[in-house]
């Protein structure tokens, strides 16, 4: 695991802006990497457990922006 050393800005409402700024980045990031998941064959449980969330949640989250980028989703098996 990687440790991050933090610094505290003197203002506060620096810090809150890095936290906002964060929250972006890895919104944007976590996208771009489920899209490449699943361009690679990956399945709906496979990302969810990388990312420590559900199945469900993931695909609520993420479907409907893959669907429209052309992105060919795997189904469940029966």
């Amino acid at each position: 695991m990687v440790q991050v050393q933090l610094s505290t800005p003197a203002d506060p409402e620096d810090g809150l802006a890095a936290v906002v700024a964060l929250r972006r980045f890895t919104e944007r990031l976590e996208a771009a990497e489920v899209e490449r998941a699943m361009r690679r064959g990956w399945s709906w449980p496979e990302v969810a457990e990388a990312l420590g969330v559900t199945r469900q949640a993931v695909h609520k989250k993420h479907a409907k922006r893959l669907i429209a980028r052309g992105v060919e989703l795997r189904r469940r098996d029966h």
